[in-house]
């Protein structure tokens, strides 16, 4: 497995829609070894959530996983969960506005309003399609996540920057606990 490398804000293919992962080609060798190299790297850099736009591949692929992160502390476990082709069915009307980062915006936070809730469907890693829903946190991870699926960072989704802070200041001033 490998560490690969984060595409940061300004880079084109973090703008760019990704192009959808061929169902032949989720089982073989590559794929799985590029989604090992996914995980790693997120764990790598503390990320509760990676998509592949984020290191350089235009593909609708994301990973999402959450145990005791230092940068979201308090949140729950969410077990690790490989999303291809992801397409959100539905997704309640209630929003909640909270903090959220991401490893290509790294260094700064802002509240981002976000569905409550959601259904969502894809395929997992060994190419079967699922469905189900996911509520909280775990919504709001997968939300992120398909946006840079379609060319969107967290910063679009803000209605004010005035919240927006960098890192730092966020543990200072905001972070609870």
């Amino acid at each position: 497995m490998a560490i690969l490398k984060v595409s940061r804000l300004g880079h084109p293919v973090l703008r760019t829609p990704s192009q959808p992962v061929p169902k032949d080609a989720i089982t073989t060798p590559q794929m799985q070894r590029f989604i090992d190299d996914m995980v790693e790297t997120m764990r790598e850099y503390d990320g509760v959530g990676l998509a592949a736009p984020q290191v350089h591949v235009s593909a609708q692929l994301a990973v999402i996983e959450v145990t005791h992160n230092r940068r979201y502390p308090g949140e729950s476990a969410i077990p690790l969960t490989v999303l291809i082709n992801p397409k959100i069915v539905s997704m309640s009307k209630k929003t909640i506005q909270d903090w959220e980062g991401c490893l290509s915006v790294d260094g700064l936070r802002g509240k981002v309003p976000r569905a409550e809730s959601l259904e969502v469907e894809a395929y997992n890693r060994k190419g079967e399609k699922v469905r189900f829903q996911a509520q909280g946190f775990f919504a709001r991870v997968i939300q992120h996540e398909c946006d840079h699926l379609v060319g969107k960072v967290f910063l679009d989704r803000m209605p004010t920057l005035a919240t927006l802070t960098h890192l730092n200041e966020f543990v200072r001033y905001w972070q609870e606990g």
